[in-house]
């Protein structure tokens, strides 16, 4: 379903990915892990194509997405849920979610019921402030923006960071459900005890490479103190 091949990427003179592979096959949650730094955040941008590669290929459901703008990426059934989830603090809840039903492509699925459903909070808020929600109902706010793409494929940057934890497990319980109904998910996670939770296969980075993957089964205790411990 998603295909990131050979990913080269720079900042400036700065080598940032070398030779990245990744590939999610349907309805599979894959969690990215690694320590802070290490290139984890800068391969998802390059996925949605808010960085430049140098080479490599991005495909999703057989479409080549490496020469597209970030837009036409999201036309592509691509939701993407950013680190720090970059909603608009001066739109209300219902303003937001309306900036991700424009991204549709044609024949999309009509979601709007489908989010108040899976975040009933957002339709009780849906004219306060985004800026007036708390963190943890504004990461709610960038999820459900993200699906009103009606995605194939969901990328989410370190959606429980500083969100308290029973919003941690709602957004775990909604993961599990999107992915049975079908649902990819691509998920960059610090907290190993949701990651284990929601995704059936890891894949690590260190220094801008690939050093471990696998089924979560195989997410060992030395790779663990290896790679993610600090």
């Amino acid at each position: 379903m998603l295909v990131a091949h050979q990913i080269e990427q720079y900042y400036g003179e700065s080598h940032t990915l070398w030779n990245v592979d990744l590939s999610l096959e349907r309805g599979e949650c894959l969690c990215l892990l690694g320590r802070n730094g290490v290139g984890k955040t800068t391969l998802l941008k390059a996925i949605m194509g808010l960085v430049r590669l140098k080479s490599g290929t991005v495909l999703c459901d057989g479409a080549k997405l490496e020469n597209l703008p970030a837009a036409a990426r999201a036309k592509n059934a691509i939701g993407y849920v950013p680190q720090g989830r970059d909603i608009f603090p001066q739109l209300t809840v219902e303003e937001n979610l309306r900036l991700g039903f424009l991204g549709r492509r044609k024949g999309a699925s009509d979601w709007s019921a489908r989010i108040f459903e899976l975040f009933p909070i957002l339709q009780s808020m849906a004219h306060r402030r985004g800026g007036d929600l708390s963190g943890g109902q504004q990461q709610q706010l960038a999820i459900g923006r993200a699906l009103a793409l009606d995605p194939k494929v969901l990328i989410l940057d370190e959606p429980t960071e500083g969100i308290q934890p029973n919003i941690v497990q709602e957004i775990g319980d909604i993961l599990l459900r999107l992915q049975r109904e079908g649902l990819t998910i691509l998920l960059v996670e610090q907290k190993l005890k949701f990651a284990r939770r929601v995704g059936q296969r890891f894949a690590i980075m260190d220094r801008g490479r690939n050093v471990a993957e696998g089924p979560m089964s195989e997410l060992t205790d030395d790779l663990v103190s290896r790679y993610l411990v600090v």
